[in-house]
């Protein structure tokens, strides 16, 4: 009889105590679940930020328990717990490969607008010209400009006044070939200030006319053989970029090199010049130019 009982009472505790045991652990797996539901909404925000009901859903299937009656197993408790904590590796896994994902992101969008920032200044600093200046100058008067002066030159007096007279001015009916052949003549005399002032009035007067490549350019040419190299980059630029099919739009590049070399620009500034020049018009220079390119690039150490 006391044996009876004692074993009532000890079976009787055993229940008691592996029923609170059993409470607790569903507890314990109830938080866990939670708190992987949780992480996974998380997860979901980060995958899809904007999508609603664009979700991914758990890979955990139903297992059916095939084992054979009285064979001893795991219980079910066991299992749940088991399946969770595979649950929480796996997302822990997920969060750090987004997170690595993520900054690799951002080193490349950091990398890229880096390099595009670099890119951007190398093209502004070559199609920029060197110094702003006005497109027309008036007869009489100056042209404000930073750097070389462009003041309409005083009028000549004594010798060179003589010089100035000797050339003469051409009448072939044309006005605007007559300014542009006269402007010429100033050049080819020497006269630079003079012949600049000849070039400046016609590009002013005729601007799209059909010596208008060639005064430009001379233009240019006259400011450079001036020593004015600042104001002679800016005629040569302009020349160019207007009328890049224009007679003398190879020879602007080519003298716009040399107008960059006496204002001391980098060598990497007057290379792309020359780039540029043989890109664009290679085939068609002259044997006289192509040798001149040649030299220049030999001079500035071009690649």
């Amino acid at each position: 009889m006391r044996i009876a009982l004692a074993a009532a009472l000890a079976f009787a505790a055993f229940g008691f105590n592996g029923t609170a045991m059993a409470q607790a652990q569903d507890g314990n797996v109830g938080q866990r679940v939670d708190k992987l539901e949780r992480e996974m909404r998380a997860v979901q925000r980060k995958v899809f930020p904007g999508g609603a009901g664009m979700t991914v859903e758990p890979q955990i299937t139903q297992q059916v328990d095939n084992t054979p009656p009285g064979v001893p197993a795991t219980t079910p408790l066991a299992d749940l717990t088991e399946r969770v904590a595979a649950l929480e590796s796996q997302i822990q896994t997920m969060t750090g490969q987004i997170e690595q994902n993520q900054y690799r992101m951002r080193q490349l969008e950091e990398a890229f607008g880096a390099y595009k920032a670099a890119t951007d200044a190398r093209v502004k600093a070559l199609e920029t010209p060197p110094q702003p200046v006005a497109d027309a100058m008036p007869t009489d008067g100056a042209v404000a400009a930073s750097g070389d002066s462009a003041a309409a030159p005083a009028q000549p007096s004594g010798d060179r006044a003589a010089k100035v007279a000797a050339v003469g001015k051409p009448s072939t009916g044309d006005a605007g070939e007559d300014l542009y052949l006269y402007g010429f003549r100033l050049w080819q005399a020497k006269l630079y200030p003079e012949a600049a002032k000849a070039l400046e009035q016609y590009k002013a007067k005729y601007p799209t006319g059909k010596r208008a490549s060639f005064a430009r350019n001379l233009l240019g040419r006259a400011y450079l053989d001036d020593n004015k190299p600042s104001l002679a980059a800016v005629a040569l630029y302009e020349n160019y970029t207007k009328d890049p099919n224009g007679e003398r739009a190879p020879d602007s590049l080519y003298y716009l090199a040399q107008a960059l070399v006496k204002l001391n620009k980098p060598s990497g500034e007057v290379c792309k010049v020359y780039d540029e020049l043989n890109k664009v018009y290679g085939p068609g220079l002259s044997a006289e130019m192509r040798a001149g390119v040649a030299k220049g690039r030999a001079d500035q150490r071009c690649k």
